[in-house]
């Protein structure tokens, strides 16, 4: 596939260890909502590209990209000091298991996220089909310290959004916790999962695997666990083949 060439319209430095930028978007890139795309940078005259999942949805005419920031990592040493109108490669196919249609129908979809793992769920939860399909969008956010919430305040806002208020109509619930920091709400969401505390804490009918469904996004330790929890409670593991109660993306476990 033909790996695109595009410019920085826009970044956004959220902590010392991550940002988010916008791109152009070529009008040929056609992507799902939850799916990841290969971007980078030409490094040495050789593109080196990473998976980043999209964060905008597919109706925008831009793409935003979520990173985290490793002072010694091949591409992002670099990709964190890029300034506007530099270029970023986007390979053109786009893929990813943290799409919708890989799960069955249900009553509430629970999107399970720590640290850039949210940048999947960003696209979904501004998808009109999402709540077509589910009754309920619960997203959940984990970081270590307050200020790495992401998004906070939009997604605090995204029921009363002039725009996005007529897409959730007043059905989208966003929760977060933090691990390393005193914060109304403590602790990893494997823990408010696994207690049942998540459901309870929200008012929400209890997990259950016949008409609840679930995505996972984040660190490969927080992934499995909750993979696992879920399996516990009856749930199977959807993919790109077959339709099932939650899924993970495999190929892009936050280490």
């Amino acid at each position: 596939m033909p790996i695109l060439s595009e410019k920085v319209l826009d970044i956004h430095h959220w902590t010392n260890k991550t940002f988010s930028f916008k791109t152009t978007r070529n009008q040929s890139f056609r992507f799902k909502n939850g799916e990841f795309a290969m971007i980078g940078m030409e490094i040495e005259k050789k593109p080196l590209l990473r998976a980043y999942s999209i964060v905008s949805p597919n109706h925008e005419n831009y793409l935003e990209f979520l990173s985290i920031k490793v002072p010694n990592g091949p591409l992002t040493s670099k990709l964190q000091h890029i300034k506007i109108n530099d270029d970023i490669l986007v390979n053109s196919k786009s893929t990813g298991t943290l799409v919708c249609d890989y799960l069955l129908s249900g009553r509430n979809l629970f999107l399970l996220s720590t640290g850039t793992g949210l940048a999947p769920f960003m696209s979904i939860i501004r998808d009109p089909d999402t709540y077509e399909k589910f009754d309920k969008v619960i997203l959940t956010h984990t970081v270590r310290k307050v200020k790495e919430l992401a998004y906070k305040k939009f997604l605090e806002n995204l029921n009363k959004d002039e725009v996005y208020s007529t897409i959730t109509k007043g059905n989208f619930l966003y929760f977060n916790s933090v691990t390393r920091e005193d914060f109304k709400r403590t602790g990893r969401i494997t823990n408010w999962v696994k207690e049942t505390k998540l459901t309870n804490y929200l008012k929400l009918e209890s997990f259950n695997p016949e008409i609840d469904r679930v995505m996972i996004c984040g660190s490969e330790d927080m992934t499995y666990e909750l993979k696992k929890i879920f399996e516990a409670k009856g749930s199977s593991e959807g993919s790109t083949q077959i339709q099932g109660g939650f899924v993970i993306e495999k190929a892009f476990a936050e280490k």
